[in-house]
C-alpha cells in the first residue's frame, strides 16, 4: 500500500479542522496556511471529503469546512478511502476483491489478501480522536517498571 500525498494531506486537513474547538467553519485559505497546502491542491482534496460527506461547508464572510462528525467517530480507512483509489498493497485486489487473470494459479494472492484484509482491518481501528491525542501509540510505562 502507498498511501499518496492526497491521502496524507487529507488525515492532515481532517485533524485540522478536528482541533477547532468551536465547531465553527474554518476558511479553506486558514488550513493551507496552517498545513502548508497549496490552495488548488486542498480544494480537490477537501472536494473529495466533502463529496464523501465527511465535511460540511458554507458559503461567506464567515464561511469555511467543518467536520460533520466527532473526531471519535472517524476511522482512518473512512478518510483514505474518500481519497485513495485503492488501499490495496498490490494492484490486483481492489476494494478487497480479487481482479486479476491469474488468480487461479497465482500463489501470492493469499498472501496479499490477507495482508489487505489486515490492514483494512487496522485502519478501521484507529479514529481522528487516536490521531488528535495519541493515546493509542502511548506505552504504559508503569507496567514497564
Amino acid at each position: 500500500m502507498n498511501i499518496t500525498s492526497k491521502g496524507r494531506y487529507a488525515l492532515r486537513v481532517m485533524l485540522d479542522l478536528a482541533q477547532n474547538p468551536d465547531d465553527a467553519f474554518v476558511s479553506l485559505k486558514t488550513v493551507a496556511d496552517r498545513q502548508q497546502i497549496s490552495m488548488k491542491y486542498l480544494e480537490a482534496i477537501v472536494a473529495n471529503l466533502k463529496k464523501a460527506e465527511l465535511l460540511e461547508s458554507t458559503r461567506g464572510k464567515e464561511g469555511g469546512y467543518r467536520l460533520v462528525k466527532s473526531p471519535a467517530e472517524y476511522t482512518v480507512e473512512e478518510i483514505l478511502r474518500s481519497i485513495e483509489d485503492n488501499l490495496a498493497p498490490v494492484s490486483c485486489i481492489k476494494d478487497g476483491s480479487i481482479q486479476c487473470d491469474r488468480a487461479a494459479a497465482c500463489q501470492t494472492i493469499p498472501m496479499w489478501k490477507e495482508l489487505d484484509d489486515i490492514t483494512n482491518a487496522y485502519l478501521k481501528t484507529v479514529t481522528l480522536e487516536d490521531l488528535l491525542t495519541g493515546e493509542k501509540w502511548k506505552s504504559d510505562s508503569s507496567a514497564q517498571s
